[in-house]
């Protein structure tokens, strides 16, 4: 499923819910992207929206826009929104309809099916094109349960945890891999999320359509046929939501099932509460979530900070702070980059 494509966020790019076409924006290896669907910031380069670096990847106001502007045959509409609960609301499904009336395939990885509606299913048949519904469940055959394999795995694997969700773990992990990588190691990183798939990840799975029952299985067999193939120097995990977070708890698999040998832990000192929901509860403190992780056996490497909602003057200041809080190395991935993480992990793992 590789080609052309076009990002659908249809008002939400600037918000969080727009992750999805962040990542994208970001990189990927799987397509070639060659534009955003967003009215409200129609006009502007989206890398320079998301953080102020040109990509030279347009956000245009409208389908229609796009295909007048652009000199080229585009092949995929990606819904780069994550919505709460994975619904698709009526505004985007609009624009989705369009898409498939100009015979350009969706790639859907919300957990409400494109394919789910005849009208859609019937719209895609008459005009040459496909749905690619990447959330829906795989069949009991194709899933694996835990059998104690991942024993056998001896390079390291660090799993990129985080006190909330929505925080940047996959871009971390994203960002360390290919720093370990300019470093001369061989590393690979394991996708638990529909945008590590749609940014090409290769080993992995999509860990919230998964049943419970194989999430241990899938994460083990994910990291053993990523040993046993690519034969990395390091892995990376990406995590998915939070230990506490209590609208969907998860970590403990990632520390336990997967074996890890360290933890690398992002965190967004501007969030106060999880999911941004006061009765949710508040986040914990940064140093109880260390002392969690380090009872599953697993001791933290390193803190990365979200600085999203801090003032320029206050960012040194606040990474300065944890560092002493923690007495961890505190990183801010975005502004600095990763590789003195790399170093680190060279230097425990002698690698």
């Amino acid at each position: 499923m590789e080609g052309t494509a076009l990002i659908i966020t249809n008002g939400y790019f600037m918000l969080n819910d727009a992750k999805t076409a962040h990542g994208l924006v970001r990189g990927t290896e799987r397509y070639k992207i060659a534009g955003v669907i967003d009215h409200k910031c129609a006009g502007k380069d989206a890398g320079e929206v998301l953080d102020g670096k040109h990509r030279d990847i347009p956000v245009f106001e409208s389908l229609d826009h796009a295909l007048k502007t652009l000199n080229y045959k585009v092949d995929y509409g990606i819904i780069g929104v994550a919505t709460h609960g994975g619904y698709l609301p009526d505004e985007l499904l609009k624009v989705v309809k369009l898409f498939l009336e100009n015979g350009i395939s969706i790639v859907n990885g919300l957990h409400d099916l494109v394919s789910n509606r005849i009208e859609m299913r019937e719209l895609a048949e008459r005009n040459g094109c496909k749905i690619f519904d990447i959330r829906k469940p795989r069949t009991f055959n194709e899933l694996h349960f835990w059998t104690g394999k991942i024993k056998e795995v001896v390079a390291p694997k660090i799993a990129v945890l985080g006190t909330e969700c929505a925080i940047g773990k996959r871009t971390t992990a994203r960002m360390l891999t290919q720093s370990t990588k300019k470093y001369g190691l061989k590393s690979e990183m394991i996708y638990t999320g529909q945008t590590g798939w749609l940014q090409g990840g290769k080993y992995g799975f999509i860990f919230d359509c998964t049943p419970n029952d194989f999430i241990s299985g899938e994460i083990e067999n994910a990291i053993y046929n990523c040993y046993k193939e690519a034969k990395p120097d390091v892995i990376f995990v990406e995590g998915q939501s939070a230990l506490r977070n209590p609208s969907g708890p998860c970590g403990s698999e990632f520390l336990l099932s997967g074996k890890m040998d360290g933890v690398i832990l992002q965190h967004q000192p501007t969030r106060l509460y999880f999911d941004d929901e006061e009765e949710y509860g508040k986040l914990p403190e940064i140093e109880e979530e260390i002392a969690l992780i380090k009872m599953y056996g697993v001791k933290t490497l390193a803190i990365t900070l979200n600085t999203y909602g801090l003032a320029p003057n206050e960012i040194k200041e606040v990474q300065k702070e944890y560092a002493e809080r923690t007495g961890i190395p505190v990183i801010l991935p975005l502004q600095e980059g990763v590789d003195e993480i790399t170093e680190l992990l060279k230097k425990v793992f002698m690698l």
